[in-house]
């Protein structure tokens, strides 16, 4: 008997993204060099794993909406922002673009918090 999967190409992407954001941070201690160089730039894997997540939540958000799940896709969306802004804050040197994504994402937790009351 032959058996094939059931796989949704969307949250298969999504959860592939994540899985490689969080192995990036884990491998972290163990990659050499350290920032790796990514093209002309030398870039650390920790800023990779964060925006590889960045990537992964916005497409989880295009996902989820796509669905008609609004709220997991707003959600998404918020933390897409709120790791863009601790991604790019400190890679253009902006203590105030690293603030406001903690900003945004203290505010997603706090929304999300409301919302499952």
């Amino acid at each position: 008997m032959t058996r094939s999967l059931d796989v949704e190409l969307g949250p298969a992407a999504v959860g592939v993204l994540v899985g490689l954001a969080g192995l990036l941070y884990l491998l972290t201690p163990v990659v050499r060099p350290n920032p790796i160089p990514v093209g002309s730039v030398a870039v650390s894997t920790v800023v990779l794993s964060a925006a590889v997540l960045t990537v992964g939540f916005t497409l989880g958000a295009v996902v989820f909406a796509r669905r008609g799940h609004r709220l997991f896709a707003l959600a998404h969306a918020v933390f897409a922002v709120a790791w863009a802004l601790l991604v790019v804050g400190p890679l253009v040197g902006s203590s105030g673009v690293l603030l406001a994504g903690v900003v945004v994402l203290v505010a997603g937790v706090g929304f999300l918090m409301s919302q499952s009351r």
